[in-house]
């Protein structure tokens, strides 16, 4: 089981924490990764553009001139996409480009990518973010202390206010919930910092959930080697003779 070194907010060690093996310890899946990545930006998509067909432009739909004898090339209206203003052939319309993917699927993203920054020694477990008042400067100055100087990725609950007051407005950082945490954030931050009651909690939902198997009752007559008597076959009814 990977261990990983206890802080607080001087930097200073104050114990280990044991992480579940089947959370932060899986093998990096970078097809199931990328997978879930690609899933992720694809429901962030808007899916609002759009082009102007020549049912939508503007212009009238008469004939401009007769088909024939006049030299020029036939044409049947304005908004004919060859003409200037007409409209646009195969563009962009609006559409929905989510897609779903399997839970389980998602969830060992996320493992993986847990195990892979623990491997890499990017994984901070703080043994309590509490601030005083909500201020940027006082979490900006707890970072410096950590030695967080990239982008950080905080995971704690939503109830402490003044974490999620004084990084709100920082740049650099970001603080979601256990529940919250996605595979696109993981990736694009480089460092992780979880508290302990988040750590329990992603241990929990990410963790393997092995349905215990029911006792079954010992066959006695198996056990003491005594064959059973074998079932007697069916015989068909003989036929009535018609009168």
């Amino acid at each position: 089981m990977p261990t990983v070194k206890v802080r607080n907010l001087k930097n200073e060690e104050i114990g280990d924490v044991q992480l579940s093996d089947a959370v932060f310890g899986a093998p990096f899946n970078e097809a199931l990764v990328h997978a879930a990545v690609r899933n992720f930006m694809a429901n962030g998509r808007q899916g609002t553009s759009a082009t102007k067909t020549r049912g939508d432009v503007s212009g009238s739909g008469r004939k401009l001139w007769k088909q024939k004898g006049t030299g020029r090339a036939r044409i049947a209206s304005l908004r004919s996409p060859l003409w200037k203003g007409g409209g646009n052939v195969h563009g962009p319309q609006p559409r929905d480009w989510s897609y779903n993917m399997p839970k389980k699927m998602r969830q060992g993203a996320l493992r993986s990518a847990l195990s892979e920054r623990v491997r890499e020694g990017n994984v901070l477990v703080v043994d309590g973010w509490t601030l005083d008042k909500p201020k940027t400067k006082d979490f900006s100055a707890s970072l410096g202390k950590l030695g967080l100087g990239g982008k950080t990725l905080i995971v704690d609950s939503l109830e402490n206010e003044n974490l999620l007051l004084s990084a709100r407005n920082f740049r650099r950082a970001k603080v979601v919930n256990s529940f919250a945490l996605n595979i696109y954030d993981l990736l694009y931050h480089d460092h992780l910092v979880l508290s302990r009651t988040a750590a329990e909690e992603l241990e929990q939902l990410l963790g393997s959930r092995k349905e215990e198997s029911e006792p079954h009752e010992p066959d006695h007559a198996a056990a003491e080697g005594v064959a059973e008597p074998a079932k007697p076959k069916r015989t068909r009814k003989p036929k009535k003779e018609a009168a």
